[in-house]
């Protein structure tokens, strides 16, 4: 009654993802407006700088304009194509499915590591015993020699 429920903190973290996904392709458009607006005065500068003012002859091939004006035509396209089509096609959703791919597979490849780590201790752990059990087998005969070569000369080992 008094505390918040935890819809309304997902339907705020929903609406909040969606205002960020908004947000980021309303930059995207206006980037692409922008390259437009540049696109058409470029576009006249050099027309103006070829037809009107005839720079760029002696360096430059005649009609240069058409060239650069169609090279930018291209990469005009390019970032149209990346705003309008790509995103479609890899938009949000897209994003969305291969990160949980990508969850997926770290999940899978870390059950495998945990999986080879408590297989690793557990061998570790007999091999410990096994020597252990080993150790106290080999002592347990070699006590009373041990004792008798210490009375005989404190300074000799047992052989």
């Amino acid at each position: 009654m008094f505390s918040k429920s935890k819809n309304t903190e997902r339907i705020d973290s929903e609406s909040r993802e969606q205002y960020e996904y908004a947000r980021k392709r309303i930059a995207q458009k206006k980037g692409l407006m922008r390259h437009f607006v540049f696109f058409l005065a470029g576009s006249i500068l050099f027309i103006v700088l070829d037809a009107v003012l005839k720079m760029g002859h002696e360096i430059l091939m005649p009609d240069w304009f058409v060239w650069a004006i169609i090279i930018w035509v291209f990469f005009l396209i390019i970032h149209l194509f990346n705003v309008f089509i790509t995103n479609k096609f890899m938009g949000k959703e897209w994003e969305d499915r291969q990160l949980e791919k990508l969850k997926a597979k770290q999940e899978v490849r870390f059950a495998e590591l945990k999986k080879q780590a408590l297989n690793e201790v557990v061998v570790k752990e007999n091999k410990i015993a096994k020597e252990q059990e080993a150790l106290k087998d080999m002592t347990k005969g070699d006590v009373p020699k041990i004792s008798e070569a210490k009375k005989n000369n404190p300074n000799q080992l047992p052989e």
